[in-house]
């Protein structure tokens, strides 16, 4: 099983619960980045759904909300040679100029490679739509791609 197969087995089961209640996986993912579990499902959670496949599979894993932290895990890759299994995609986030990867403490967005749509990555993760999805972001919004190995 890959960190892909993994999450995908969430699509359209997990998804942050309206109002004062949480989901407890999400809870837990972000339990994985350091929150307590008092922490609400509505803080971002991309990050905790590639840390939850990664420590389920015993793969390195970032151990942060953040992101960007995914920029310094595994081996760097070129987007053209991206491939669905075990390849984490890295994407700015927010209005505006952004800035690069060289940039960790900076907005951004992470899930698992999930094919190219044209001038598309398609992205599967956590945190898109308050819902574990896959979802289409343009090419050019892309830090980084990197290839998970074994912890």
């Amino acid at each position: 099983m890959t960190p892909y197969d993994f999450v995908q087995r969430l699509v359209g089961e997990i998804k942050e619960v309206p109002g004062q209640q949480d989901h407890p996986l999400i809870q837990f993912m972000l339990s994985l980045c350091g929150f307590g579990f008092e922490v609400h499902d509505e803080v971002p959670w991309c990050s905790g759904c590639c840390n939850l496949a990664c420590w389920w599979l015993r793969l390195a894993r970032t151990k942060s909300a953040a992101a960007r932290s995914w920029l310094g895990i595994g081996e760097s890759i070129a987007l053209e040679d991206a491939r669905v299994g075990y390849d984490v995609v890295i994407l700015k986030r927010g209005a505006g100029p952004q800035p690069g990867p060289e940039v960790l403490a900076a907005q951004g967005h992470v899930g698992f490679f999930a094919g190219l749509d044209g001038s598309y990555v398609r992205v599967l993760g956590g945190n898109q739509g308050n819902t574990v999805s896959i979802e289409r972001f343009p090419v050019d919004r892309v830090l980084g791609v990197r290839r998970l190995k074994a912890a």
